[in-house]
């Protein structure tokens, strides 16, 4: 069972390094128009990470007009989720 856990756990932190990763992308976004590199592999990043992040954005507006708190309470709600399966899992 610990090593269900280990890959539950791996899962949900390998996901938060993408949307770290896609927040770090956006600072050195030089097309405000459009995604700072034409890539595949930022496509793939988009893609992956834009289902938990497009809702969030519906929800919670940007502070100032320009500041996106969505991929801070997408690591949030990720990680708390994390911990309680984890700990479900464990308790089994």
């Amino acid at each position: 069972m610990f090593t269900v856990v280990r890959i539950v756990s791996l899962v949900f932190q390998a996901y938060q390094f993408l949307i770290l990763i896609r927040v770090l992308l956006s600072w050195v976004n030089v097309n405000p128009y459009g995604r700072a590199i034409d890539h595949p592999l930022v496509d793939l990043l988009y893609r992956l990470t834009d289902p938990v992040l497009v809702p969030l954005r519906r929800l919670i507006p940007p502070v100032g007009g320009m500041l996106d708190l969505s991929p801070i309470v997408a690591m949030i709600v990720l990680e708390i989720l994390r911990q309680v399966i984890t700990r479900l899992l464990l308790s089994f």
